[in-house]
């Protein structure tokens, strides 16, 4: 029994530790780039942004489209995130609130 307690109490460790990592990762940035087009990432795999070169694109449409990219870049992967979530929920057997860690929920 002092076994099962031991690693409740390091699952209950690891989700604390796993939460904390989640909150930084808010913090990073990185950016890829191809051809005439910028995207800056955020750790926690959303963009935050996409800038794409204004040649042969006036500022109005330029806009509106680096800000249609994001919209839609953000919805795949939530959605990606969701249905990653639901395959390991699957697999943890809904273990604590393991699958939210994962994206699930």
């Amino acid at each position: 029994m002092a076994d099962m307690f031991k690693m409740l109490k390091q699952a209950a460790a690891m989700r604390q530790q796993v939460k904390r990592i989640q909150k930084e990762l808010q913090k990073v940035s990185v950016e890829g780039a191809s051809g005439f087009v910028r995207v800056t990432m955020l750790g926690d795999m959303t963009m935050k942004s996409v800038n794409i070169d204004p040649q042969g694109l006036d500022q109005a449409r330029k806009e509106r489209l680096e800000s249609q990219i994001v919209t839609a870049v953000n919805n795949a992967l939530r959605n990606a995130k969701k249905q990653a979530g639901t395959e390991m929920g699957k697999m943890t057997g809904g273990m604590g609130g393991l699958s939210d860690l994962l994206g699930g929920g």
